[in-house]
């Protein structure tokens, strides 16, 4: 009898951590379910131009394999290209929503993960968000357009969870046409000095995930 109860005291601790592990694998599993939720992509720029307004407070879109930032509500007129008196008008793209998913043989470990988004509503499809190693432009497409690129790790910070790429926040933005604003990420840390003409302009900024509206029938992770 005392060794039972002996023995059931020295045990006491090891049930009590493995209690207390669970538990915090619990909170863990929560904390990091939003990983997995269609978030879009809210923008932020403080740079001093009136140029900021363009961009400022707009989203993330996707068009011609390419990530656009925009403040035009993409869902308000035409998000796809259209025809129009038998002449192609072109839409202000489909609204970025993607989330965190593992990319195949990655070697990443905690550093983060791959990055997929909708491309469209009808049918659904998604494809991987990479950038471009030779110009550093992000970019979207299929495994097979994504390979030899820029994969990842995509991860976000811990409490406004802002998008991260390889480890920190280098995204900028540049205008290649009048009032169109490619997004890119700054690699080398450099201004995108010899990737980007010298009569573009480029801004900072940062991108934040927003959850997208959880839909009727939407199911409860």
């Amino acid at each position: 009898m005392v060794l039972g109860i002996l023995t059931s005291i020295a045990a006491c601790p090891a049930i009590i951590g493995t209690t207390e592990a669970v538990r915090q694998g619990q909170k863990q599993n929560a904390r990091e379910k939003h990983r997995s939720r269609k978030s879009n992509l809210l923008v932020t720029c403080s740079d001093p131009s009136r140029k900021a307004r363009d961009i400022h407070g707009g989203t993330v879109v996707l068009r011609d394999k390419k990530l656009y930032v925009t403040t035009v509500n993409p869902k308000a007129k035409f998000p796809e290209d259209y025809e129009d008196d038998n002449e192609r008008i072109r839409g202000y793209g489909h609204l970025f929503a993607g989330y965190f998913f593992p990319y195949p043989d990655s070697t990443w470990g905690r550093r983060g993960e791959g990055y997929v988004s909708t491309i469209q509503e009808d049918p659904p499809q998604l494809n991987w968000i990479y950038v471009d190693k030779d110009t550093y432009e992000v970019k979207y497409g299929l495994r097979k357009e994504a390979e030899g690129h820029i994969v990842g790790p995509w991860n976000c910070s811990p409490i406004d969870r802002r998008l991260t790429f390889d480890g920190w926040e280098g995204w900028t933005v540049v205008e290649e046409k009048p009032g169109e604003w490619a997004l890119y990420f700054d690699v080398d840390d450099d201004g995108l000095e010899g990737r980007v003409p010298l009569d573009k302009r480029i801004m900072e900024i940062e991108l934040t995930r927003r959850e997208t509206r959880m839909q009727k029938g939407d199911p409860i992770l």
